[in-house]
């Protein structure tokens, strides 16, 4: 979602400057604070489903304020980017793209997601007025024009993780006491496979860039940075109030049901899809060459090691080059190489060819050694078309030197 229209800009600062002076009433006024602090009206933790879109295949959450007394009825939102920021795409590149939150009207924002047909659940939270004011206070701060920028990060730094850190910010820690220790249910590629398996390209895609970091054991406390993990723990949490344990959420509403099918619990899995996808491709390939004569398997080899290698590079570029932690320690590197490149022109096709049955190997035993990888779904779409590509190099003859008069010669 991008922000630029100038009329909802005034509108936020005019918020900020309500909130501000809400904050600096309070602050003035240590009697008030100290005794009992007036009520500020309800706070609720927003969750919006996930969308069409590839970019909202993860969902998305907010804070939604609502004080009758003071006129407010606004959503805190730190999930806003820009695409006209000044150099957008080398920053998406470099893994420094910046993202920014803002304050909105409800109304306006509930309409946009269900007009994107997401479903929106919120979540009325039981807070003491003392931590409903920390953490109206903090959003305020986070929206002013020189604090509403932040480095975004899929895993760690996200809007949903944002929300995360204000509500435990709130709760005096309590949120992060609770669940820092506790093991997560999956880990960031399980959630990351689950979340985008209806979409064939874009699951492929993320599994051939995403590398090891993800596969690591992680806390339930990182697991919120699915919005709908983070809604799931706090409907379940208690909080001490008035001397007791009470739940931490008072209401829990369906605002708006969406008719998109919901992604499933469990990732699954999916790799024969993919396998079936690359042996139809090389049955597709050895009939083109049956039908045109004109059409060799070695020039079938050459484009798809150009390719390869391609993606190779731009892997180690990835890696090595940009601020993409989740990038790194790919292990598809042994599918996709730039030495790839390398083979096109080396003058031994059989050595060329071993190389490649070698490396279509070792990628195949990494599944079971560190650092634990989830590659299944990339070999199963690609590994065939290595090893086919190995098999035609290593049976292909170099061309030898032919005495005066004598065509050189090569198989097939």
């Amino acid at each position: 979602m991008s922000w630029s229209s100038p009329t909802p800009s005034r509108l936020i600062r005019t918020v900020c400057c309500a909130f501000l002076y809400l904050a600096v009433i309070f602050s003035c006024s240590p009697v008030l604070y100290a005794e009992e602090p007036a009520s500020i009206g309800e706070v609720w933790l927003v969750t919006y489903g996930p969308g069409d879109i590839y970019w909202q295949r993860f969902g998305h959450n907010a804070i939604w304020v609502r004080d009758e007394d003071l006129g407010l009825d606004h959503v805190f939102n730190f999930g806003f980017f820009d695409f006209e920021q000044e150099k957008f795409f080398q920053r998406f590149l470099q893994g420094r793209l910046l993202y920014f939150s803002a304050a909105l009207p409800a109304q306006y924002e509930f309409s946009s997601y269900i007009n994107q047909n997401r479903y929106i659940r919120a979540q009325r939270l039981n807070l003491l007025p003392e931590q409903s004011l920390r953490l109206i206070e903090y959003l305020v701060e986070e929206i002013r024009p020189e604090n509403r920028e932040y480095l975004y990060d899929y895993y760690s730094n996200n809007c949903s993780t944002r929300i995360r850190d204000a509500l435990d910010l709130a709760l005096d820690g309590q949120l992060a006491t609770g669940f820092r220790p506790v093991e997560g249910r999956q880990n960031w590629r399980d959630q990351t496979r689950r979340l985008t398996i209806g979409d064939f390209w874009l699951y492929l895609g993320l599994e051939i860039v995403l590398g090891a970091p993800i596969d690591q054991s992680i806390k339930q406390w990182d697991e919120f940075f699915i919005p709908a993990e983070l809604a799931a723990a706090v409907a379940a949490m208690e909080h001490p109030v008035n001397h007791g344990l009470q739940p931490l959420v008072l209401e829990d509403v369906m605002l708006y049901e969406s008719s998109l099918e919901p992604p499933p619990v469990e990732p699954g899995s999916w790799w024969p899809r993919y396998l079936l996808l690359s042996m139809s491709v090389l049955a597709a390939a050895w009939l083109a060459c049956r039908v045109f004569r004109l059409l060799h398997p070695i020039m079938l080899v050459r484009s798809w090691l150009l390719i390869a290698g391609l993606a190779g590079a731009a892997m180690v570029f990835f890696w090595f080059f940009t601020d993409h932690a989740a990038a790194r320690i790919n292990l598809n590197l042994l599918v996709f190489n730039p030495l790839w490149w390398v083979l096109l022109c080396w003058k031994r096709p059989r050595a060329a060819g071993l190389v490649l049955l070698l490396a279509a190997a070792l990628a195949w035993m990494m599944t079971l050694l560190p650092p634990y990888q989830y590659t299944l779904d990339v070999l199963a779409a690609f590994l065939p078309l290595n090893i086919a590509s190995g098999i035609v190099l290593f049976r292909r003859q170099s061309q030898r030197a032919s005495p005066p008069g004598v065509p050189a010669t090569a198989d097939r």
